[in-house]
């Protein structure tokens, strides 16, 4: 019997395949999803890094915006009024990484932007999804009608056999560029491809018609090449690739430059740039252009062999009573065989190099702030 305050969690068109293959299914923003399979963690993060991982990531959002126009252009003005990112530069068949941002400045969610030729295509948070929804609806119903896709499902597959995988069933992907995207036939079912992801990793992220997810994941998981991977990888994946979690490395009271996001707002937002500024919270996001925020998110390596979580305090030395900042995201970075950690310090002492301590029970440990990724992305430019 669930308490009052406890919903059902949900399930995704995979989730009797999870259960199936042994997955250790755990909740995770309102989904039963699985955390690892008989694997384990170390070795589904160290396969995908070696040849191929298959994620169920179809817990995230799904949405389309249709200009009521009919011009593609005409809903790329309207989400400019959202985000701070350049969607009108977005040529068709080619999607980009954007924010939305809120009156403070700060970032509501992230999100994946492509454009589809005739509209376009957005994936956002899980966590987040029905509160972006409701946001779109709000600002944009003037321009653009707002289709929420719950009847689609997401998976990626990530690693550097990902394409010769794919390829067995999509002839076409082979001809794929970073961050290209667009409608494909994948085993016979129209599905939209994009070949991106959240692990550093080259790869691809497939939005499939929800009754042939498990069709089309079966036929996948014939190739020896390829393991499902649950979240504990996913989330050691992307830390070593310097990603962000929202909720976690950026939210609502961080800025894209607090957040190191900079290289994601095109110079065309920028102040002096053709459609500067427009979007909530633009004054104070310019002014961190111009001016410099006063802290930033930076890549942080532990000196020793214990790993940092999460919500550690950081300090400027050994002794300091007064915290600098805090960790955001830690834990052990299989590939490198060490630990990593990503957090706040101030901007002032965000240069790679500087040493400060994170209190880990009741000791100080010493970290380095390092460049990021940890670990080199492989994409196909």
């Amino acid at each position: 019997m669930l308490a009052r305050d406890e919903s059902p969690l949900h399930h995704t068109p995979l989730h009797a395949l999870h259960v199936a293959r042994g997955g250790k299914m755990v909740p995770f923003a309102g989904y039963e999803m699985p955390v690892q399979y008989a694997a384990g963690v170390l070795r589904e993060h160290q396969h995908t890094r070696s040849a191929a991982g298959l994620f169920d990531v179809s817990h995230m959002g799904q949405l389309a915006l249709r200009p009521k126009s009919g011009k593609v252009e005409d809903a790329a003005l309207a989400l400019e009024r959202l985000v701070p990112q350049d969607i009108v530069a977005v040529a068709p068949g080619r999607q980009r990484y954007a924010q939305f941002t809120n009156p403070d400045g700060g970032i509501l969610d992230d999100l994946m932007v492509a454009n589809f030729g005739d509209h376009l295509f957005l994936v956002v948070n899980a966590a987040c999804k029905a509160e972006d929804e409701a946001h779109l609806r709000a600002h944009l119903s003037d321009v653009c009608v707002i289709d929420s896709l719950a009847d689609r499902a997401l998976i990626a597959l990530q690693g550097p056999k990902a394409e010769s995988a794919l390829a067995k069933f999509c002839a076409d992907v082979g001809g794929m560029k970073f961050m290209d995207t667009g409608p494909r036939k994948v085993a016979g079912f129209d599905c939209f491809v994009s070949r991106s992801g959240y692990t550093g990793e080259d790869g691809f992220e497939i939005s499939v018609p929800a009754e042939h997810t498990e069709a089309l994941v079966t036929a996948l998981l014939e190739n020896s090449d390829v393991l499902p991977i649950g979240l504990g990888a996913r989330d050691s994946l992307r830390l070593e690739a310097g990603l962000c979690l929202y909720g976690h490395d950026i939210d609502t009271t961080t800025s894209p430059v607090e957040g190191a996001l900079e290289w994601s707002v095109q110079k065309s937002r920028r102040t002096g740039g053709a459609r500067a500024g427009g979007f909530p919270g633009a004054e104070n996001i310019l002014g961190h252009f111009e001016k410099g925020a006063a802290r930033r998110r930076v890549g942080l390596r532990p000196e020793g062999r214990a790993p940092v979580r999460e919500g550690a305090v950081l300090f400027a030395d050994s002794a300091s009573a007064e915290p600098i900042g805090k960790v955001t995201s830690g834990g052990f970075g299989p590939s490198l065989n060490a630990p990593v950690a990503m957090g706040y310090l101030p901007s002032q002492l965000a240069a790679a190099g500087t040493q400060v301590f994170a209190e880990v029970r009741g000791q100080r440990l010493p970290l380095q702030v390092a460049p990021m990724p940890f670990v080199p992305n492989t994409y196909k430019r």
